[in-house]
């Protein structure tokens, strides 16, 4: 007796053909079965790799997915990237209605060939040919054919079965055939979790994958979508063969084929760099010397051509031009600090606000941006060779607290970088506010902050006059026709404290109700953006970064005005963190409002999500707290 899997059987019920019968048909029923939330369906994709030796690869893709609607049109991922070492053999699509007849068709001549431009490289030899395809009708049903040769095998492709949010998948395959003797090093990642099957050596396929809704407060789809990672363990890079047995091995190669020998400096800079620290008196002291040296003469300009885009500029290059990449300024920093005797070394590292490690069980190609590190004893400082406005040593907000790939000449070593704690990571919020009896109000208002709450490295100091009034203006945007009447800042890099002194003005922000005025005592730090509800929440609760919010406001009320009710005091104490709020009568027309905000960082069960929700539901209650003031009949 035939085995008909339950799919087709639905299908025959329905009078409906079956899928291998109708490829190219957007059935609806197949959105409905592997999840409502899918904007694309990929029902077929046959990714298979050929390793031909240490230096050279065939990659072919079919690909069949189905787009839903116009969230989905980029997922057809109709490109191919190419440079010096890349020749594309196939290259097509069929674009099939939502009824699987063939409407367009394709060759590689009709795609477009663009320089792979990302809005930030001067220098980029990498090209891009992609279909430019605007779809008339949703659904419709794209078929991707290509045929690659790769003369470099560093950059092996992942397999990612479950590509993204609101995507589902009928069927995935991946297929490494390995025709040399240099062995593969395989990591798999979370395909037990979706029953995906392991069908042969390096061969792979998941079926019928539920499309995944994004949820707030979880971590990044990567920590729990299915994956395989795959690495030779002798491969090469635009030429330079290279070993890849443990990111020891791995951080050797890079020293020694990647960094060795580009870090000669010109002598008028050796002797001008040699005069500026000539005074200090320790490695830190330099190293200030020489950060700062390096933000007032470069800037950063990407730059991605050369070995993968690897492989740093020329630190007399960069010195002569005054600019550079990431790989290129850190580089150069290094030359200028190895020039005065502080030690130093090269990283790679994910930057990026969201935290995500240098997998410190996989060595291979990881990583999107270069920073550089100075060892103190068992400590190390990190430091952004980006930024001309970055405080020396602060990396919060972009590196902070995450695994980076130290390239030492002895190997790579993975290194935790700068972690900020909620109680360093401090936003400061003080007022002396006066109360009028027509309910509007004038403030002197100091915002002090601190670890990654810090403000001084956004760019405010550089920013108009009118952007920092709209800025301003949206942080409290509680406040009805706030004006903004000056504003100063200070920004103390050695303390990495950052302090804006704000002067505010805005009528009618107490309710005038008869002789009452009501008015809520937190005027500006209010929590607001409610987690959404979820009715079955699927993964766990993140807080990546913890932070702490103080507030401490004085109200002067005009004479005439009598407290008659105040905001009653609040604790509230969770796993998640702290709140507490209260309201003070000091006397003499002069009121006290308190707050204290904290959030830990952590990971959290999705069982406790609702428990999460409601803290923030409470605090946003408590931080609309009204007060009542009475208006003496003299002054109405």
């Amino acid at each position: 007796m035939l085995k008909t899997p339950i799919l087709g059987i639905i299908l025959l019920c329905l009078n409906l053909p079956l899928f291998a019968q109708t490829n190219f048909s957007a059935n609806p029923l197949l959105q409905v079965t592997l999840g409502k939330n899918a904007n694309a369906l990929v029902k077929n994709n046959d990714l298979e790799i050929h390793i031909l030796n240490y230096n050279k690869m065939l990659v072919k893709q079919h690909r069949i997915v189905t787009i839903y609607n116009e969230s989905g049109d980029s997922k057809s991922y109709a490109y191919e990237t190419y440079d010096g070492t890349t020749k594309i053999k196939t290259l097509e699509v069929t674009v099939y209605d939502a009824s699987g007849e063939k409407i367009h068709r394709f060759k590689e001549k009709d795609f477009k060939d663009v320089a792979r431009a990302d809005g930030i490289s001067i220098y980029n030899d990498d090209r891009i040919k992609y279909l430019d395809y605007a779809p008339v009708k949703y659904p419709y049903t794209i078929e991707y054919t290509s045929e690659v040769e790769h003369q470099m095998t560093a950059f092996i492709p992942r397999w990612s079965p479950l590509e993204s949010h609101y995507t589902s998948v009928l069927k995935s395959t991946y297929h490494i055939i390995n025709e040399t003797e240099i062995p593969l090093s395989v990591k798999e990642e979370h395909l037990e979790d979706y029953s995906i099957s392991k069908v042969g050596d390096y061969h792979y396929v998941a079926e019928n994958l539920q499309a995944i809704k994004p949820e707030a407060y979880s971590p990044a789809f990567y920590t729990y979508a299915p994956r395989v990672k795959v690495a030779m363990q002798t491969f090469d890079m635009k030429g330079v063969k290279g070993v890849n047995t443990s990111w020891e091995d791995f951080g050797k190669w890079m020293h020694q084929s990647l960094l060795k020998g580009t870090r000669e400096l010109p002598e008028s800079v050796i002797t001008e760099i040699k005069g500026l620290t000539a005074s200090a008196e320790t490695n830190v002291e330099k190293a200030k010397i020489v950060y700062q040296y390096l933000q007032n003469k470069t800037r950063y300009i990407s730059v991605q051509v050369g070995i993968g885009g690897w492989k740093p500029m020329l630190a007399k290059d960069v010195d002569r031009l005054s600019y550079g990449d990431c790989k290129g300024l850190s580089n150069y920093t290094k030359a200028l600090l190895d020039v005065v005797g502080v030690p130093s070394y090269y990283a790679i590292i994910y930057g990026d606000k969201n935290i995500r490690n240098i997998d410190s069980e996989f060595s291979g190609t990881e990583g999107n941006h270069a920073v550089l590190t100075i060892p103190q004893g068992d400590e190390f400082i990190w430091l952004e060779c980006t930024s001309q406005i970055t405080p020396f040593g602060y990396i919060g907000n972009f590196t902070d607290d995450r695994d980076a790939l130290v390239i030492t000449p002895q190997g790579g070593k993975i290194v935790h970088t700068t972690a900020y704690s909620a109680e360093e990571s401090v936003l400061k919020t003080t007022a002396d506010i006066l109360l009028n009896s027509s309910g509007s109000i004038e403030a002197q208002v100091k915002v002090q902050s601190y670890g990654t709450q810090y403000r001084g490295s956004k760019g405010l100091e550089e920013s108009t006059e009118k952007d920092n009034v709209l800025r301003f203006k949206d942080l409290w945007d509680n406040i009805n026709a706030l004006v903004v009447e000056d504003f100063k800042f200070s920004n103390n890099k050695d303390l990495v404290e950052f302090t804006e002194d704000v002067k505010v003005s805005a009528s009618n922000y107490g309710s005038k109700t008869g002789n009452r005025i009501l008015f809520v005592s937190n005027m500006f730090n209010k929590l607001t953006g409610i987690p959404p509800r979820y009715e079955d929440r699927k993964q766990s609760i993140e807080i990546d970064r913890g932070f702490l919010d103080e507030d401490e406001y004085i109200f002067q009320l005009e004479d005439g005005l009598e407290v008659e009710a105040m905001q009653s005091p609040v604790l509230l104490e969770t796993k998640f963190g702290t709140y507490s709020a209260s309201m003070e009568n000091l006397g003499d027309g002069r009121l006290k409002y308190k707050r204290q905000l904290l959030f830990k960082k952590g990971l959290y069960p999705k069982e406790d999500y609702d428990a999460y929700r409601d803290f923030w539901i409470a605090i946003a209650k408590h931080d609309n707290a009204k007060n009542v003031l009475l208006i003496n009949n003299q002054n109405q």
